[in-house]
């Protein structure tokens, strides 16, 4: 599945401050929170996650896409 511009934007958010990149997608919530703790340890691990997280993962609520069988 392609990334959309949203998701782009996410993803160089990421790159220059991780936790703004989750901010934006799951707001100020456990996600967040993770992920500025990763940062707050090291660059790379906060990195990893929100890298993870902007790319695999779906706020709450979001409906996946449908499929049709």
């Amino acid at each position: 599945m392609p990334l959309t511009c949203g998701e782009v934007f996410e993803l160089l958010l990421a790159y220059i401050l991780p936790p703004v990149g989750v901010c934006m997608k799951f707001g100020c919530g456990l996600q967040f929170l993770i992920c500025l703790a990763l940062t707050l340890c090291g660059y790379v691990p906060g990195l990893v996650y929100a890298c993870f997280v902007i790319g695999f993962q779906h706020p709450r609520g979001a409906r996946g896409p449908a499929f049709i069988a």
